[in-house]
């Protein structure tokens, strides 16, 4: 069947059609290798998406590498390639995703792992490695990289090679690698490629269990496979490339706008967050860089909006100059100027009030838990003083809606915590009443919660999740808690944050779980209209993997965790002690905290105030 008419059958063809601004245009027959990257989800998520640009650059900048780009068709779109026999294929040159060398997966989420078997489904690629190489016929090599392939496992009977680290160099060694031994056999390729930091190969390591279900250890069938893959780690990112005309939707995605990344990780050390252990140590960009970029890519797109990328952004060491020249530039070009995840002091809230002189948006606060007690206890450094001087100066420059992020089922959580969040919301009501009176006009709280999910490589892996009916308690007893004038209450569905829970602490029987649930029609399980929990209820039943074991069970410290063969260059000790603590840990450009990851590359913070012994 003709593309054409395929397309003229869906909702959003422009999804589809490639051939935008600033894409790639190359000769399939004139480069020696071909990479898809793929992102198991909508166009719309995928291109909002800084990191798919960055690394579509970089492999596109080298002349013999051509680096296209596939997306998790919608379903109305699947729906028609599957009736006409139609393939998955890249944007670029609409060809077959079978017919790449390498296709690379993009994992940012747990609940997007349906979409990947169902993109190699759709491709014609067996799902299994196993069933791949047992075939007559060649077929892509399947990579996969980001956050959740630091818990490489539940996904490990399907792909051939995962990175772990940052990609910006690991990346095209990887490619050049295969381009230079093109002849050789994937197992041969494999042997060669395990050797790189970072690259972890599943089929070189068989995971045996206790009869309590328990991993016993883990069996290297290839000798020279390195015992832990160590994270690949660029000490120094400013250095790393960013693009500098950056691809230009044909439709409106999540984010419009240009993104430029200040820093990589974050030094405040919440126990619950994933990412602000996996990318330390904290690498800045420089200033003028930054600003060189954002300069670039905004007149190479003509972007209205420009945001700065971070954990945190107001902890880049040299803010106020930065943002002050991004602010004269932006404002004489009469460009939106965004900063999120911001520290709220007075110099953010003079930057605030100037961004949003004629209208302002919503202010977002992220308390995370409702008493001082468990915040302490999650390492979240910050006061009531600081919550309600924020709060109070925010509602005297005009602020009428105030966004909260709260979690439940944290670790050491009581009703009393909940009772908290309730407090809260009250007294900024309260607040607002007392500075503007009746006359204040509309304003309105957001209370919205996340339901805990414990992460690999953070101090509370080891940690219990809520069960289901724990949630939905905890859901309705705020929700009548939070019956207030002028306050709003949202929640996370709790069905998908205990399967979250499941895949992100997998072993690599959860891969059969994922395969069963695929089987089942699971596909952008991610979306709460999408999701099926019965179909997901079916596929506990089918592959044996429960939510009891996976999700709900507290880990012991002596026990091997499936994702121990991973070395985030954080060490257990230090993640251990800090499950341990109920009072706060300094922030890592204050003091060295010891976390070990000076182990394996220079830590900025090192020697600040002293250290402690290297774990």
């Amino acid at each position: 069947m003709n593309l054409d008419r395929l397309l003229k059958k869906v909702e959003k063809p422009a999804r589809y059609i490639g051939g935008e601004v600033n894409s790639a245009l190359k000769d399939p027959r004139e480069v020696s290798l071909r990479f898809a990257f793929a992102f198991p989800d909508l166009y719309e998520i995928g291109m909002s998406y800084m990191g798919m640009q960055i690394l579509y650059n970089i492999l596109n900048s080298h002349e013999d590498f051509f680096c296209e780009r596939v997306f998790a068709p919608g379903l109305d779109m699947e729906e028609a390639m599957r009736e006409e026999g139609f393939p998955l294929f890249t944007l670029e040159t609409k060809t077959p995703v079978r017919d790449f060398d390498i296709v690379g997966f993009t994992l940012q989420y747990e609940m997007s792992f349906t979409n990947i078997l169902n993109m190699l489904d759709l491709s014609g690629i067996p799902l299994k490695r196993t069933e791949r190489e047992a075939s007559d016929e060649e077929y892509p090599l399947i990579v996969a990289g980001g956050p959740c392939a630091f818990n490489p496992e539940p996904l490990a009977d399907f792909i051939d090679l995962f990175m772990i680290g940052d990609g910006e160099k690991l990346l095209p060694a990887i490619c050049r690698l295969y381009e230079e031994n093109k002849n050789a056999s994937k197992e041969e390729f494999l042997q060669l490629a395990c050797r790189l930091p970072g690259v972890y190969v599943p089929s070189f390591y068989r995971p045996q269990y206790k009869e309590d279900g328990t991993i016993k250890g883990f069996k290297k069938l290839y000798s020279k496979a390195p015992d832990r893959v160590v994270k690949c780690i660029e000490s120094d990112i400013d250095d790393l490339p960013l693009p500098e005309k950056p691809i230009v939707p044909f439709i409106e995605t999540v984010h419009d706008r240009v993104v430029v990344e200040t820093f990589r990780g974050c030094t405040r050390g919440c126990r619950f967050c994933q990412a602000g252990m996996i990318y330390r140590p904290v690498r800045e960009r420089s200033t003028e860089k930054i600003v060189s970029y954002a300069k670039k890519q905004l007149e190479s797109t003509g972007h209205e909006e420009l945001s700065l990328l971070s954990l945190s952004t107001s902890d880049y060491s040299n803010f106020e100059p930065l943002v002050n020249e991004l602010m004269e530039y932006c404002s004489d070009k009469n460009i939106s100027l965004s900063l999120p995840s911001l520290r709220l002091d007075s110099f953010s809230f003079k930057v605030l009030n100037e961004l949003q002189k004629t209208r302002k948006s919503g202010l977002t606060f992220a308390p995370e838990a409702g008493t001082q007690r468990l915040r302490d206890r999650i390492n979240k450094n910050i006061t009531e003083d600081d919550i309600y001087g924020s709060i109070e100066e925010a509602i005297k420059l005009g602020w009428k809606k105030i966004k909260l992020y709260f979690m439940i089922g944290l670790p050491g959580e009581t009703y009393e915590d909940l009772d908290g969040i309730a407090e809260i919301a009250r007294r900024i009501v309260d607040v607002n009443y007392m500075i503007n009176g009746r006359a204040g006009g509309r304003f309105s709280v957001n209370v919205s919660v996340s339901n805990f999910v414990p992460k690999p490589h953070t101090p509370f892996q080891w940690e219990p999740q809520d069960t289901y009916d724990d949630f939905v308690e905890k859901h309705n007893y705020l929700r009548e808690k939070l019956k207030m004038k002028n306050v709003n209450f949202s929640y996370h569905d709790s069905p998908v944050s205990v399967i979250e829970a499941v895949i992100a602490r997998g072993d690599r029987k959860v891969g059969k779980l994922l395969l069963d649930a695929w089987k089942n029609g699971c596909e952008f399980d991610g979306w709460s209209e999408k999701f099926d929990i019965e179909k997901w209820e079916k596929a506990y039943g089918s592959s044996g993997v429960t939510p009891e074991f996976y999700a709900e069970r507290r880990r012991n410290y002596n026990e091997i965790l499936p994702w121990d063969i991973i070395d985030p260059g954080i060490s257990k000790l230090y993640l251990m002690t800090e499950d341990q603590l109920t009072t706060t840990t300094g922030d890592c450009r204050d003091t060295c905290n010891g976390c070990g990851v000076n182990k394996y590359t220079e830590c900025p913070n090192m020697g600040i105030n002293g250290r402690k012994e290297e774990q």
